[in-house]
């Protein structure tokens, strides 16, 4: 086998980290950003929470006021025809979703073996703007010289944006403000600077024409992006041919920057694969995965919150193996060790 899941999988469950507050309920701890900090292996984790109800017939929904100053918690009634709840994760109406069931923010997990992880109790970073009112996600770390940058998607009634904020010991954070306005998501920094120029791969999500696919921009101070550019698109058929988006932050190789990216089928199966990038100009794709590199197929990524899903966040290139953290039907953190040749041999 050229995938080599972790025997402890899932390294971390929904049973392993305690909510935020009493009255609210973990439903996922997944996606997580990457990194190793003095000899440890961080993860900073996407934790879901949901408020607690004893009522079959409300749905209830976390969200921050309009100011960004308190966070509410709404009552649905389900016999309110106006909405449609079959989705547990939204509200929707109209067609349209209005509101997300959950509230998530970012906490950290240490390691010293990258397996067993001890879990922080409370957030590293929680929701705290108008434009984070429906929370953060899926979180990328980038170091560069002796900070770690983390951007991550801002959610909130405005749509999905790409927060910045910065870290030096995963102790303390500081926000450094929308990075990207909606609607976009999936974004993250190149580990240095290419030709004097830092680089960034995002997301975007086009309403009228196009479709959700990964292009490249460029910031000569990581605060002003600009020169976007298409990067790569959809397949015409197959695991990457219905969605994608960028995943872990590129790995500097002798081939080129290894990107590992999610895609997903019209079943909304998420796989994941890897495109490799020019060295010098990381706007040239020099090859592409024709197959995944890992798709779900244990039972714990096949069945859970939303079952048939790996979705990395982050992974670190140890020797000549690439350790590949992930979320596993959008529940739990896993990971699988992939040698870089198998990598390369999905490559055309």
């Amino acid at each position: 086998m050229h995938v080599k899941r972790c025997v402890h999988n899932p390294v971390i469950r929904t049973k392993d980290v305690k909510p935020s507050r009493p009255d609210f309920k973990v439903l996922g701890v997944f996606n997580a950003g990457v990194a190793t900090y003095e000899g440890e292996t961080i993860l900073l984790l996407r934790v879901a929470e949901a408020p607690i109800s004893d009522r079959m017939d409300e749905v209830l929904v976390p969200r921050l006021n309009a100011a960004g100053t308190e966070l509410l918690v709404e009552r649905y009634d389900k016999l309110d025809t106006r909405y449609d709840f079959s989705d547990s994760r939204v509200v929707v109406k109209g067609g349209k979703t209005v509101m997300l069931t959950s509230l998530s923010h970012l906490r950290v997990a240490r390691s010293q073996d990258g397996i067993h992880f001890d879990i922080e109790e409370q957030p590293a970073m929680f929701p705290e703007n108008s434009l984070e009112a429906w929370g953060i996600e899926d979180p990328r770390i980038t170091r560069i010289g002796d900070t770690y940058y983390i951007t991550y998607s801002s959610v909130s009634i405005r749509g999905v944006g790409a927060g910045l904020a910065e870290t030096k010991d995963f102790r303390t954070f500081r926000r450094l403000g929308l990075m990207l306005a909606p609607e976009n998501k999936d974004v993250m920094l190149f580990p240095e600077k290419i030709n004097g120029r830092y680089y960034t791969l995002h997301r975007p999500v086009p309403n009228s024409f196009g479709e959700p696919e990964i292009w490249i921009a460029e910031s000569p101070d990581l605060e002003h992006w600009g020169n976007h550019r298409f990067l790569m698109g959809l397949s015409e058929q197959g695991w990457d041919s219905a969605r994608m988006g960028g995943g872990a932050v590129p790995i500097r190789t002798e081939r080129g920057w290894v990107m590992l990216y999610h895609g997903a089928d019209s079943k909304h199966r998420y796989c994941m694969g890897a495109v490799l990038l020019d060295l010098e100009d990381p706007a040239k794709v020099v090859a592409r995965s024709t197959r995944p590199i890992l798709e779900p197929e244990a039972e714990y990524e096949v069945n859970g919150f939303f079952g048939g899903v790996v979705f990395s966040c982050g992974a670190l290139l140890i020797g000549d193996t690439v350790r590949i953290y992930y979320g596993a039907a959008d529940e739990v953190m896993a990971f699988a060790d992939i040698p870089l040749d198998f990598i390369y041999s999905t490559l055309q």
